[in-house]
């Protein structure tokens, strides 16, 4: 995979609320109603991140979730980010 540069990475990031580009990975904060809430939504997010070989950093308190994203074998942000990313999305939307 190509690492992605700057530019094509925040110009990227314009179809996603609430993620960020920092550290050579791009990050975003989930907050839920409750720490059940955050494990549901963690545990699809980790069935489709299996699905797609591609595994986020990502920590829980209680019911905030942190997610960071980038492809270690191109050591930055791939096009495969932006596809975890949107299915990630996609889950937090139907879990809504």
């Amino acid at each position: 995979m190509k690492k992605l540069s700057e530019d094509e990475i925040n110009q990227r990031l314009e179809e996603f609320e609430g993620w960020t580009y920092a550290k050579q990975a791009i990050h975003t904060s989930l907050q839920f109603e409750n720490f059940k809430e955050a494990f549901t939504v963690m545990t699809r997010i980790a069935f489709e991140a299996e699905a797609q070989q591609h595994h986020p950093n990502w920590g829980n308190v209680y019911n905030q979730l942190e997610i960071s994203l980038s492809t270690h074998d191109a050591d930055g942000v791939t096009e495969k980010d932006f596809k975890m990313a949107r299915a990630i999305e996609d889950i937090v939307d139907t879990a809504s």
